[in-house]
Order: C-alpha cells, then sequence, then structure tokens
C-alpha cells in the first residue's frame, strides 16, 4: 500500500516537475517572438470567440422552445460580431486585449500572493511568492505603458509570467521530490 502511494505521489511530482519545464520553454518563445506571440494571442481569441458564438447559435435553436430564445440569439451574435471584429481590426483588438491582459496578470499576482502564504509552511514556497510579486508587477506595467507597448507588450509580459510559473513549478516539484525521497526507507 505504502509503495502504491509513493508511487502515485512520484507520478505528481515528475507530472509537475514536466509541467514546470514546459511552461519555462513556452515563455522563452513567448519572448523570443512577442509580435508574433500577441497576434497569436488575439487571433486565437477571436476564434475561440466565433465559435463559441456558433456553438451558443446551435444551443439557441435547439432550445428555442425553453424560453430566452431572443437573448440567447443575442448572445450569440455578440460573441460571433466580437470575435469577427478581433479578426478584422486586429489592432484594436490588441490594445483591448492588452487592458484586459493586464488586469488578469493584476488578478492573478494576487491569487498567487494568496496562494504563495498558504503554501508558507513548505520549503520552497518563496518561489510561489516571488511569482505572484512579479506577476503584480508586470500587470502595472501593462497598465503604465498602455497603448504605446501593445504590440510587443502581450507577448514579451506573457511570455515572462509563463517563465516564472514555470519556474515556480519546478522548484514545488523538488521540493516534493526531496520530501519523497526523505520519507522512502
Amino acid at each position: 500500500m505504502t509503495t502504491d502511494v509513493s508511487r502515485d505521489t512520484n507520478k505528481n511530482v515528475n507530472g509537475s516537475l514536466i509541467t514546470g519545464i514546459l511552461l519555462s520553454i513556452l515563455g522563452v518563445i513567448a519572448i523570443a517572438a512577442p509580435n508574433f506571440t500577441t497576434i497569436f494571442a488575439e487571433t486565437w481569441i477571436a476564434a475561440i470567440l466565433i465559435f463559441a458564438g456558433f456553438t451558443k447559435l446551435v444551443y439557441a435553436t435547439q432550445t428555442r422552445e425553453r424560453g430566452g430564445f431572443l437573448w440567447k440569439l443575442l448572445l450569440s451574435g455578440l460573441y460571433i460580431a466580437t470575435g469577427i471584429m478581433l479578426f478584422v481590426y486586429p489592432y484594436t483588438g490588441v490594445l483591448t486585449l492588452t487592458l484586459l491582459l493586464g488586469t488578469f496578470l493584476l488578478t492573478e499576482g494576487t491569487f498567487e500572493l494568496i496562494l504563495a502564504f498558504k503554501l508558507r509552511p513548505q520549503e520552497n514556497w518563496t518561489w510561489v511568492l516571488a511569482n505572484g510579486i512579479i506577476t503584480l508587477v508586470l500587470g502595472a506595467m501593462i497598465w503604465f505603458q498602455w497603448p504605446f507597448n501593445a504590440p510587443w507588450l502581450i507577448g514579451t509580459l506573457v511570455g515572462v509570467s509563463i517563465i516564472f510559473s514555470g519556474i515556480s513549478r519546478v522548484m514545488l516539484a523538488l521540493n516534493g521530490r526531496s520530501t519523497l525521497s526523505g520519507e522512502l526507507p
């Protein structure tokens, strides 16, 4: 029984380590090509909105008799129109997404700080704390530099945030490994 628990824990630690390494690599790629990353993110969001809009449209027609058809139809139109606008006017979309990203990073940084203090008894919890602080700073940088640096800012700042998320996960996984090896006979 103990061997099964140790094996499951080791799988979780290895999964966390691999996730952290992949996040770090993706962060480096995002920083290396920030304009591409920015446009890619904007286009990806546009495609998701259009797809979600058509999904909502199908749902609206399938549930027409349940009420609220007009609202469901309007909502699907909003999704589709927003997605199309992001495709047609990508620079405006980048400006808007830059402000949304700033808000996201400020919120993520706050949650990371809360998580860090919840993890405080663990060794290496300060890596999560550092991630939260850096993410908060990145969110503030977006707000102070908007709109001038919007074309490359999203890709660069997301890349930096992803790298630090990856590093913090790697450090927590290494802590889990050292804890696990200390428990084995």
